[in-house]
């Protein structure tokens, strides 16, 4: 299967990254390549992309996307919480640029047997980010305890039936293992009441983006890394990052302040005496959103937000 993803806000997140031809930037997402190539297009002779991505399947779309900038792309199967130390490795220590795209991509949401999408009836509990990686979503809902499911259901799906849907997949193990979606998306329905299912979309839409979390690190990653990566850009770097849900937004919104402002004095001081500097400027006040036509291509969009910070060295 073709490897698809629309690269969601990609003229907004490639204007606000202020491309130097010959500078070097990171898409720590890899992905099918699409923020990739259009930043390749724009670099000249010394410019340089390096792409992270976890995904064998994204690793390989991306290297046919980009292959006609071969000389200018180094690709590494990774995750981006490594980029530190895979640009140490390739004896870089600053960027002029870093792009993270925190959605799932159209592939893994479209191929059944990845487990992602609560649409299909008949997949695999999967959902790995990592195929390496051995705990998969099976394990999850079938091992974890009832308090530990209606922790990452209310935590990281916000959902408020997460108490009575872990109850009732405990219920539902107790007889069987829950093998697939579909098996899931059955147990799920009977914890929602049905007037909320008619109004409330999809009823496995939180639960399954609450285990895609857990099983991902999804937001442990993005938190622990922010700070270094903000550390890896230059003077007038800047770091753009697309979020999907309410959960890692806030996460960025918050971390981009702090580097901000990381003054920790009372308000009243009149001078600092923390000694805790700025490490730049938020660009964007307000989260940049897809525009109407964007939404009108790829509904998948509407979620999306864009924020933008911009390093600059204390003096």
């Amino acid at each position: 299967m073709e490897f698809k993803h629309y690269s969601v806000l990609l003229e907004e997140t490639i204007d606000n990254l202020n491309i130097k031809p010959d500078g070097i930037y990171v898409d720590g997402t890899l992905g099918g390549g699409g923020h990739s190539l259009q930043i390749c297009k724009r670099l000249g002779e010394g410019g340089r992309l390096i792409g992270i991505d976890q995904d064998s399947a994204a690793i390989a779309a991306a290297g046919e996307r980009l292959k006609d900038y071969k000389d200018k792309v180094t690709i590494v199967r990774s995750n981006y919480a490594n980029m530190k130390t895979v640009l140490k490795d390739l004896g870089i220590e600053k960027v002029d640029g870093i792009v993270l795209d925190l959605g799932v991509s159209s592939f893994q949401l479209d191929t059944p047997e990845r487990g992602f999408t609560y649409r299909s009836e008949d997949a695999p509990l999967d959902m790995r980010m990592d195929d390496r990686q051995t705990l998969t979503a099976r394990e999850i809902v079938n091992n974890y305890s009832e308090r530990e499911l209606f922790r990452i259901i209310k935590d990281y799906g916000e959902d408020r039936f997460a108490q009575n849907i872990a109850k009732h997949i405990c219920q539902a193990r107790e007889k069987k293992p829950i093998e697939t979606t579909g098996e899931l998306n059955d147990i799920i329905r009977a914890s929602i009441p049905q007037k909320v299912q008619k109004t409330g979309g999809h009823p496995s839409k939180r639960t399954y983006q609450a285990i895609r979390i857990e099983l991902n690190h999804e937001l442990d990653v993005l938190r622990d890394n922010l700070d270094d990566m903000i550390e890896l850009l230059n003077d007038d770097g800047r770091f753009c990052i697309i979020t999907f849900h309410s959960l890692e937004d806030r996460i960025v919104k918050s971390a981009f302040k702090k580097n901000e402002d990381p003054c920790t004095c009372p308000r009243n001081f009149p001078v600092c005496v923390c000694g805790n500097k700025s490490k730049g400027k938020v660009i964007s006040r307000k989260p940049i959103l897809p525009s109407e036509k964007e939404l009108e291509e790829n509904s998948r969009s509407k979620s999306a937000k864009l924020r933008v910070f911009e390093k600059h060295q204390a003096q």
